[in-house]
């Protein structure tokens, strides 16, 4: 199973959440940003139906693929902030 890290960090004069280098809007608190991670995290677990996704990788590129409804990664909150994993 795939394992994803959303990890709080500082970001743009705020705070964020980041995967493989890629930014989440700016949050103007760390608690904001981490309640922001924390239901990301939840949803990427959430099973759904096989459909054709795009993204954008940490060179800016964009990618298209089909993502099998029930192939969910495990999720987590990386706070190093707080020292946790959540």
């Amino acid at each position: 199973m795939t394992k994803v890290t959303y990890e709080i960090v500082e970001h743009d004069g705020g705070w964020a959440y980041r995967f493989e280098g890629t930014y989440s809007e700016t949050f103007r608190t760390h608690d904001d940003a981490l309640a922001a991670a924390k239901i990301a995290a939840a949803e990427q677990q959430v099973a759904g139906r096989t459909e054709g996704i795009s993204y954008e990788d940490k060179a800016g590129r964009w990618h298209g693929e089909v993502a099998e409804g029930d192939d969910r990664p495990e999720a987590e909150v990386s706070d190093p902030a707080s020292g946790k994993s959540r």
